[in-house]
């Protein structure tokens, strides 16, 4: 099983930006019409914090990403006061259905946590079922860049 591996942080310099700039791309790309792969690799590396918002982190077998999970300010263009947001969450096909996903998204939940977030923020167009077993309640369903999606919300106990 894959929910073993170890999950790490990636940094602006690490060599797995460009990987995991490409699967983030390719899947979701087509949201952000305009911007090309250079501009993407860009994007993702500035995502890569030190710690708390903004925060990528990758599952990892070996030296091989499997799985990312972000951390960012914004990732809705039109709701900037929602914020932060739970993003890029892509596990590669290969590698799911082995609760990878939802590790980096605790993962994830355990960086905002750390960093006072008390609320965050997500929007799926198909993983509603996955996130609301993860705890994820649905805010709001609409048309976003031309796709039907779901804005989620999750609300995070205060750290012991």
């Amino acid at each position: 099983m894959g929910s073993g591996l170890p999950l790490v942080r990636i940094h602006a310099n690490s060599s797995h930006v460009a990987t995991l700039a490409d699967w983030i791309h390719a899947e979701w790309g087509h949201l952000h019409s305009g911007r090309d792969f250079a501009a993407a690799v860009g994007h993702f590396r500035g995502d890569c914090g030190l710690a708390g918002v903004p925060s990528v982190f990758a599952a990892m077998d070996g030296e091989r990403p499997v799985g990312t999970a972000s951390l960012v300010v914004d990732d809705m263009s039109d709701r900037r006061e929602l914020t932060p947001w739970l993003a890029s969450v892509y596990v590669l096909p290969e590698w799911r259905g082995r609760g990878i996903a939802s590790r980096l998204v605790r993962r994830v939940e355990e960086e905002a946590r750390a960093h006072g977030v008390e609320r965050f923020y997500l929007y799926t167009p198909d993983q509603q079922a996955l996130y609301r077993r993860l705890g994820w309640q649905d805010v709001e369903q609409r048309e976003y860049r031309g796709e039907v999606v779901t804005i989620m919300q999750r609300d995070l106990p205060a750290p012991v």
